[in-house]
């Protein structure tokens, strides 16, 4: 998938996903070693964008399968079309003496199966996929196990469909919001990587390339702003991809600062529950968190202008 740590580097930072050295490393040995990425942390730390970065780096499709509490294999590998196998049973009783031995073996091949995400990633013939397993802490134990076997052997044994092995291996990513601890078979066959809410270093920088802003002051501020909300108590703390969002917002309020002002257009934008928005409607709440963000605005342009010109 990537020939060398230099290309990986370089194709990452071209996607405009912000990570560090150690990180980087990390992806390329998975990458070499066909080994699976365990990434952990809080919802919205920027897990589920590394595995569409890195697809959009080596050019690759994306199979995703968004876990959710009762999902089923059905579900992640796929299932028999019955409705095809009944049309196909019905064409073939109208011919003479059918094979009913090896009519009944063709009824149960992929032609008549509809595939689910972890199937088709094994399928894909010219080149890997990125195979992201998202949220798998929504997940029960039993539904964990079932995926020892794709990320041991790279294979996935079906009823009555069989043993079917990987055509190519899948650079596979699975996410955690550690609602429940993955267990520990899973965690051994892959390599583990710890997300946390950006510093506010890296996130002036996802700011700089990937925010409309066009002055240093401006997504310094929305940086610190960020910053400023996640030291709060809140159920639901901003996320990156929300953070870019007010960006976009000021952007089309044609406005570069965030003020008392426009704190009730900004609300529904970063705050996603009632209990968050009493939080921040609460008296001096939003002036306090100003204060905060331009404190944290002069720390980053204190580095100087020049660092943060486009």
């Amino acid at each position: 998938m990537f020939d060398s740590l230099e290309s990986l580097s370089q194709r990452v930072e071209s996607t405009g996903y912000v990570t560090d050295p150690v990180t980087l490393q990390i992806l390329y040995l998975a990458a070499r070693m066909n080994k699976p990425l365990l990434v952990e942390g809080p919802a919205g730390s920027g897990k589920t964008e590394l595995a569409y970065a890195i697809a959009k780096a080596a050019q690759a499709p994306v199979e995703r399968l968004q876990c959710y509490a009762g999902i089923n294999e059905a579900s992640a590998i796929g299932t028999f079309d019955a409705a095809l196998q009944a049309l196909f049973l019905n064409i073939q009783s109208k011919t003479s003496d059918p094979e009913w031995i090896s009519l009944r073996k063709k009824l149960h091949t992929l032609e008549f199966f509809t595939e689910g995400p972890l199937l088709r990633a094994l399928l894909y013939e010219d080149r890997p996929c990125v195979l992201l397993i998202d949220e798998l802490d929504k997940v029960d134990p039993a539904f964990e196990a079932m995926l020892l076997e794709l990320l041991s052997v790279w294979q996935l044994s079906i009823p009555k469909l069989g043993t079917v092995k990987a055509r190519t291996i899948p650079f596979v990513v699975l996410t955690s919001n550690e609602e429940r601890r993955i267990g520990d078979p899973l965690r051994r066959r892959s390599f583990y990587l710890r997300f946390e809410f950006p510093t506010l270093e890296r996130e002036r920088e996802i700011l700089y390339r990937r925010s409309p802003a066009d002055e240093p002051e401006t997504y310094a501020q929305i940086a610190g702003f960020g910053k400023a909300l996640r030291s709060l108590c809140l159920s639901k703390p901003p996320s990156i991809s929300e953070i870019l969002d007010l960006a976009r917002v000021l952007e089309l309020l044609g406005v570069s600062e965030i003020t008392p002002e426009i704190r009730d257009v900004l609300l529904p934008v970063l705050v996603k529950t009632e209990s968050d928005r009493q939080i921040l409607m609460m008296s001096d709440q939003w002036e306090s968190i100003l204060y905060d963000s331009m404190k944290y605005r002069d720390e980053i342009l204190s580095l100087g202008e020049t660092a943060w010109a486009k």
